[in-house]
């Protein structure tokens, strides 16, 4: 641990994934509403930006930095064990550890598949039940889960990533049924598009055979991906919004925000299968 046991009565919040992105905001965010935000990573020489701008902000104090890999058992073990030990509390957790894998089905390895639902699903299981007894014990918490707009409609192109995603949505719903009475909150965010590095990681991520009959396919899934990239809305409203439930009394389980979410959430509500089918593969590009 970085620092000595804080004898403080702030709350404390415990973010993965900080290193960019929604995380990194939302350990900013938190911050500035007087958390102690535990900001863990997989890996810390990746905390400089946040370092810099939490010294630019004189938030240097109210961060912990800590190495976490949510895959790794014994790497959760020492962070909440240890967040516990230092602070004596958890009072919100974020779950925002993730990535995309995308590419067609049959053109992605086995070996993705599970990785993917080991960061984006297992990992997120693994600290949640983690950080829950501390929680349940002491009759208050937070669990915020960040899913996506992917969790509740599949897009071509990024089925390992939607598939994980639709876990978690199962999961925070299970969740918060058992968790009610107990004066644990759980909470999903589900973000739309917006400007963060996970669509660059996420086109790097692409799996592709040469010669692939999806080929022309795929190419208009990622030029409908860059297009979004560019145009999408500022991140730092995600992590404000994370802010907002975490002072909420009685938050309600889901969250939606971002370019084009609730369009298309409708729009499957609404809409006959075949024809939202067929305005999505006309937006990509298809016939």
């Amino acid at each position: 641990m970085e620092r000595e046991k804080n004898t403080a009565e702030n709350p404390v919040a415990l973010v993965t994934g900080t290193s960019s992105g929604f995380g990194l905001l939302t350990v900013l965010e938190l911050a500035r509403r007087g958390y102690v935000a535990v900001a863990t990573m997989r890996d810390l020489r990746n905390s400089d930006e946040l370092r810099l701008k939490a010294q630019e902000e004189g938030l240097e104090r109210q961060i912990h930095y800590l190495k976490l890999d949510v895959t790794n058992a014994a790497e959760i073990e020492h962070a909440i064990a240890g967040t516990l030990k230092t602070y004596g509390r958890i009072d919100v957790l974020v779950n925002n550890a993730g990535f995309a894998i995308g590419g067609f089905t049959e053109e992605i390895p086995m070996e993705d598949w599970r990785l993917q639902f080991e960061t984006n699903f297992f990992g997120l299981v693994a600290v949640t039940k983690a950080v829950l007894p501390s929680m349940r014990q002491k009759g208050r918490g937070c669990i915020i889960n960040v899913g996506s707009i992917s969790g509740l409609v599949g897009f071509p192109g990024y089925a390992p990533y939607a598939a994980s995603k639709f876990a978690v949505e199962g999961f925070s719903e299970s969740l918060r049924h058992e968790l009610s009475g107990t004066g644990v909150k759980v909470v999903l965010v589900e973000p739309g598009s917006f400007r963060t590095p996970i669509w660059d990681k996420g086109l790097q991520n692409i799996r592709r055979q040469p010669a692939s009959p999806y080929a022309s396919r795929l190419e208009g899934v990622l030029r409908y991906s860059r297009k979004s990239a560019e145009t999408a809305p500022d991140p730092v409203h995600v992590s404000r919004l994370i802010g907002r439930i975490t002072a909420m009394s009685s938050p309600r389980l889901r969250y939606r925000l971002g370019q084009g979410s609730s369009l298309i959430i409708w729009g499957k509500i609404l809409l006959p299968w075949n024809l939202l089918e067929w305005m999505i593969r006309k937006a990509l590009g298809g016939r």
